[in-house]
């Protein structure tokens, strides 16, 4: 029996490796014309049940205004804490940043994925110290991934060491740079109204430095031939403070609430923002990290844009536990503190597992 597992682990490891050494990824395989999912894209995460179609509709997905913030600022803050708390999840209009350039985003992070793969291949890469990397699936080859994702990706580091200019690809370089100085705005902004939601000071988590780095993660889900086997991102939740994510019109994107996956709407101009663990952690669980998924489609490509606000995964070792003025007697630290080097190091071996990192750090 041992003989055989560990003939099916080579099998699954040389057809990963035969599948990363092109790469191409899931567009490469796509091009060269397959009608069936390769058996390292079958997700026991699709097969389990059908999850194209949500038992619950999106008709009460927290969506907020962020117009005239400045004399609205106490009901907007209500309505992000609350949605903060409750879903995990929301989507803000009116925040800032010109739908040109949400849309330019989009058509950038396309003009990338589908250059010919000579010209991206000089950015595929495994390295995590690099600051601009290609890849197909971080955790392809983690014991812990259940399946392969059906997505390719380019990575970004543009805060606080940002890429230089000429490492970025020429594509989309102009626009990325662009967009991040837009995000760096809105970030600051949605951290204030997440502040003013815990009843701290506007300022206190940008001073703890949740918004000192930023990673924009471009994603491309090419069509699917049998969607019901694959998935575009298995279940998970993020490893940062927060995420704002900018999607285009063919949907996919998927959350828990109430045990139950739900759609989140694509709108136009809109954009999505979700909290990550480290927030739920120094928030002591008064905000909520949310585990979501993407589907696969028959219809794409998809693009996402997801700009990840942290410390940066080389970060120092500046510890981050339950803030202070959160607990009391009632309501005494639920985890052990941790630096996010540790943080990051433990998620990025985890892989996504469809487990909680936070279970992790909690204090039985």
């Amino acid at each position: 029996m041992a003989a055989s597992n560990t003939q099916q682990n080579y099998d699954k490891y040389s057809e990963l490796k035969a599948f990363d050494d092109t790469k191409a990824g899931v567009k490469g395989i796509i091009d060269a014309g397959i009608t069936k999912v390769p058996k390292i894209f079958i997700h026991p995460e699709a097969l389990e049940n059908n999850p194209s179609n949500p038992k619950t509709t999106h008709s009460n997905f927290p969506l907020i205004d962020l117009q005239n913030i400045i004399n609205n600022k106490k009901e907007i803050v209500k309505q992000v804490q609350e949605a903060s708390e409750t879903w995990g999840f929301f989507q803000v209009i009116n925040h800032g940043i010109p739908v040109s350039i949400l849309d330019g985003m989009l058509r950038g992070a396309r003009r990338f994925h589908e250059q010919d793969v000579d010209i991206k291949k000089p950015y595929y890469s495994r390295d995590v110290a690099r600051k601009v990397m290609y890849n197909c699936n971080f955790d392809l080859f983690s014991d812990k991934a259940l399946a392969a994702n059906w997505r390719d990706s380019l990575y970004s580091v543009m805060a606080p060491s940002p890429a230089k200019p000429e490492e970025l690809p020429e594509t989309c370089r102009e626009i990325t740079i662009e967009y991040s100085n837009q995000m760096m705005k809105l970030g600051y902004t949605l951290l204030e109204l997440l502040s003013e939601g815990l009843s701290l000071k506007p300022n206190h988590l940008k001073e703890m430095g949740c918004a000192e780095g930023l990673g924009i993660l471009c994603n491309y889900y090419p069509s699917c031939p049998q969607p019901e086997l694959a998935i575009g991102t298995s279940r998970h939740a993020d490893n940062d403070f927060f995420t704002v994510l900018l999607q285009d019109d063919i949907g996919g994107l998927q959350v828990i609430h109430k045990d139950q996956w739900v759609d989140v709407p694509p709108i136009h101009g809109t954009l999505v923002i979700n909290i990550g663990d480290i927030l739920q952690l120094i928030s002591n669980d008064k905000y909520k990290s949310i585990k979501h998924r993407v589907l696969a489609n028959k219809i794409g490509p998809r693009i996402s844009v997801a700009s990840f606000f942290s410390t940066g995964p080389l970060a120092s070792s500046r510890i981050y536990g339950p803030i202070e003025e959160l607990l009391s007697e009632d309501n005494p630290p639920k985890y052990r503190a941790t630096t996010m080097k540790d943080f990051f190091e433990y998620s990025s071996k985890k892989g996504l597992d469809g487990n909680s990192n936070l279970s992790h750090y909690k204090i039985m």
